[in-house]
């Protein structure tokens, strides 16, 4: 069965928004490892709509010099969004209906994992639902003291288990959680 893992930069404070503005100076190989290998264990990309309009705009104009552009271009993308319209960055699609429970049945199809990169309401949404099997967390060692986090509402209560831990030569935290 296939799970639904969602990774995430995020600092030390919880702000997971605009990671291009402070995360490059912790980019590493190991950090590299960790991002590849998520999206090499999955043939879906899951995003949410902010996440996807970011993603639309970037990574379509970037070939196979850059990172992860072909593997992206090229896997298939779900969209979760009530606003969008249409999607048209190639192989994507937008989910119709329920979310949970249309990527509740997907998760029963044969293939490889679902990758969600960002999309922190969409995370929240899934975690709430109970579909998220993996939290995979890169924590960045600065605090940013303003942005968006990954938890904002005191809803969010939600226990998890740690699954597993690495620390990176750069001070990166690889942390993996599943719902406890």
């Amino acid at each position: 069965m296939r799970k639904i893992i969602a990774g995430l930069f995020v600092s030390v404070d919880g702000v997971v928004e605009s990671p291009e503005e402070w995360h490059f100076p912790y980019w590493s190989d190991e950090m590299q490892e960790a991002v590849g290998s998520q999206f090499d264990e999955a043939d879906i990309l899951l995003l949410g709509r902010a996440t996807y309009e970011v993603f639309a705009a970037t990574w379509p104009h970037r070939g196979g010099e850059s990172l992860f552009a072909d593997q992206l271009n090229g896997m298939r993308k779900l969209v979760a969004s009530t606003t969008l319209k249409n999607v048209e960055w190639q192989n994507s699609a937008l989910i119709e209906g329920d979310v949970a429970e249309a990527l509740t049945r997907l998760k029963a199809e044969p293939g490889k994992n679902i990758t969600i990169s960002g999309s922190p309401t969409l995370v929240r949404s899934l975690l709430r639902e109970n579909v998220l099997d993996e939290l995979r967390l890169l924590v960045h060692p600065i605090v940013l003291g303003s942005g968006r986090r990954l938890f904002e509402d005191k809803d969010d209560h939600r226990p998890l288990r740690l699954v597993d831990s690495v620390t990176f030569g750069t001070g990166v935290l690889n942390l993996t959680y599943a719902p406890a």
